[in-house]
């Protein structure tokens, strides 16, 4: 079976996000099908972007194939960003006939977050002689992201083309596959073909999370901690307005006089880092430390110093459609009990009974999980830890997930044969 997997994001361990068109291609390879992604030069996502001179540009990343398409750069969720997507998508929109002959799909996945791809996919099934296999990954809610969290109206004509998008992506697509738990309803909706829709998740090859080393500097900041006796409360992760981390400094606060025992390290960078760190300084917060990002192998020895890991998010109304965090995955594949103020349908951390839940943006709440984790008993920690690592390796391991979204692909084709 020829997969063409057309992600404007994907990355890859050593690039960085997103990892998913990776794995997923490269389970895929490893069962005998042929895999191709096509990809954008550039992206906010990558810690490390490619070095592309043309369109249609050919590398093989540990055997997965990816096919790169010279776009611009960007620094924002501005106009460049927004050029950006229109490049990726009208360089292949006029390429179809090219991508059928030259990759011969049996299947073709859009996967972007924006569902403007999905003019790309209608496109290609046209002008493919045979019958070609459309499904749908939906990362975000586009436009909903947009409007809920992003404050555009949606009567602005992007909003209104990604709405459209999102609703041709629905009514045209063979399946639906979401990254979200509690979309098909809505998806539904908007015109998704009944029992054509299935939730499959990210996912973590429990096998490979293991201790592989961390750069001296974080090795020293952490384990000085440590020999001082601190309860270590660590975040990691994007420092965005999305992860309410301004409410993680005033929990803080709360403790500098009440607890000097319990420190908080924020590990990452993002738009909002230094802002934060200009708060802190300002309340003379010295119970925060804030730490340069980690290579994603670095993410498991990072964790092992944590005495619980915080997670939260901002209120929103656009969480009822569920959460999908890599670094959730990370966090309970750690074995430690974590934090989590995010208002939504239960997250995998609740379902699995390895975190204490509170509202989003409670610092109530926040302290006294916090709290309530520090006086513990040991053994109860563990087990709290040890329910994660179970669900992980039950219900998020990459070999299952890729395997169920591969039987989809068969058996759609077997029934247009």
């Amino acid at each position: 079976m020829n997969i063409l997997y057309i992600n404007h994001y994907a990355g890859s361990p050593e690039m960085g996000m997103e990892f998913r068109p990776y794995y997923f291609s490269k389970k895929w390879h490893e069962a005998g099908e042929n895999v191709d992604i096509i990809a954008a030069s550039y992206s906010h996502l990558r810690r490390k972007n490619p070095n592309v001179n043309k369109s249609f540009q050919n590398e093989t990343i540990d055997g997965v194939k990816y096919h790169w398409i010279k776009t611009v750069d960007y620094n924002s969720n501005g106009l460049r960003r927004t050029l950006s997507i229109f490049q990726f998508v009208f360089k292949l929109w006029i390429k179809s006939g090219y991508i059928i002959k030259k990759f011969n799909p049996d299947v073709v996945i859009c996967s972007s977050t924006y569902p403007l791809d999905t003019f790309v996919a209608q496109r290609l099934k046209k002008k493919s002689p045979k019958k070609l296999v459309y499904i749908h990954e939906f990362h975000d809610m586009w436009p909903a992201t947009l409007i809920e969290i992003g404050g555009m109206s949606k009567n602005h004509p992007f909003v209104k083309l990604i709405a459209y998008g999102e609703k041709k992506a629905c009514r045209n697509a063979d399946y639906i596959v979401s990254l979200l738990e509690y979309t098909e309803d809505y998806f539904l909706s908007l015109g998704a073909k009944q029992g054509r829709f299935k939730c499959i998740p990210i996912g973590i090859d429990p096998d490979k999370w293991e201790k592989k080393g961390l750069n001296n500097s974080h090795q020293i900041a952490l384990k000085n901690l440590k020999s001082d006796g601190k309860f270590i409360v660590g975040y990691f992760g994007g420092h965005a307005l999305s992860n309410a981390l301004e409410v993680l400094i005033a929990v803080a606060d709360r403790f500098k006089d009440k607890n000097k025992d319990i420190h908080f390290v924020l590990v990452g960078n993002g738009t909002e880092k230094k802002k934060l760190m200009e708060n802190a300084n300002a309340g003379g917060l010295d119970n925060i430390t804030f730490l340069p990002p980690v290579e994603k192998n670095e993410i498991p020895e990072l964790l092992s110093y944590f005495d619980c890991v915080y997670m939260g998010t901002k209120k929103s109304s656009l969480y009822r459609f569920g959460m999908c965090l890599n670094k959730m995955v990370d966090a309970m594949m750690s074995g430690k009990p974590l934090v989590c103020a995010i208002t939504s349908p239960p997250t995998w951390a609740e379902k699995s009974g390895c975190a204490i839940i509170t509202d989003s943006e409670n610092v109530d709440g926040i302290s006294q999980a916090i709290e309530e984790i520090r006086l513990m008993d040991p053994e109860n920690k563990v087990q709290m830890g040890q329910n994660g690592i179970k669900f992980v390796k039950e219900e998020l391991n990459l070999d299952i997930l890729s395997k169920r979204f591969l039987d989809i692909m068969k058996s759609l084709l077997n029934s247009t044969r």
